[in-house]
């Protein structure tokens, strides 16, 4: 007698999210405040707009440009504005701010674009094994937003997950 096997994974219904298919392409580069201020604690704007003109941008081409200062210093807002205006040309994306908080946002805009109907009463995994740093913020942004609509959500591996939520049957 021969006997079959299942794989009861793709016979389970459960619906695999990985998210890092969401990373976002590109290298990341930081664009530091701090070289520009004059006795390392105030941006002087005269000097900081000529600098900025004679910065090759095409540097930044096809990457996403994080813009910071390091330091304690007195900066006026429009400063990381002015970088961002020199920097729109090139980079693929410009946030204020570092690579996890920038993580943070661009998970949080990509899931809400997400169509709840497509979830809606599915047995979700969201994938827990990848290549690339997907922050934990991304997870529980995915959670808040599944939730209302799955039926179960996992972590992990579909041979392998961790209960997150499961629906109550209604009685």
């Amino acid at each position: 007698m021969e006997s079959t096997l299942v794989n009861k994974v793709v016979n389970s219904g459960l619906l695999t999210i990985d998210l890092e298919k969401f990373y976002p392409e590109g290298d990341f580069v930081y664009f530091d405040i701090k070289d520009y201020l004059f006795q390392g604690l105030i941006l002087k704007e005269k000097d900081f707009r000529t600098a900025l003109k004679d910065i090759d941008w095409a540097v930044y081409k096809d990457k996403n440009l994080l813009i910071v200062c390091s330091v304690d210093a007195i900066l006026p807002l429009w400063s990381f504005m002015l970088v961002a205006a020199y920097a729109t040309p090139y980079a693929k994306a410009i946030f204020q701010g570092d690579k996890d908080t920038f993580l943070s946002a661009h998970y949080d805009k990509v899931i809400s674009q997400w169509k709840k109907e497509d979830y809606a009463d599915k047995k979700m995994v969201l994938k827990g094994c990848s290549e690339k740093a997907v922050p934990a913020a991304a997870y529980t942004a995915a959670v808040q937003f599944l939730q209302p609509v799955a039926s179960s959500i996992f972590f992990g591996e579909p041979c392998s997950t961790v209960p997150i939520y499961k629906k109550a049957k209604d009685i």
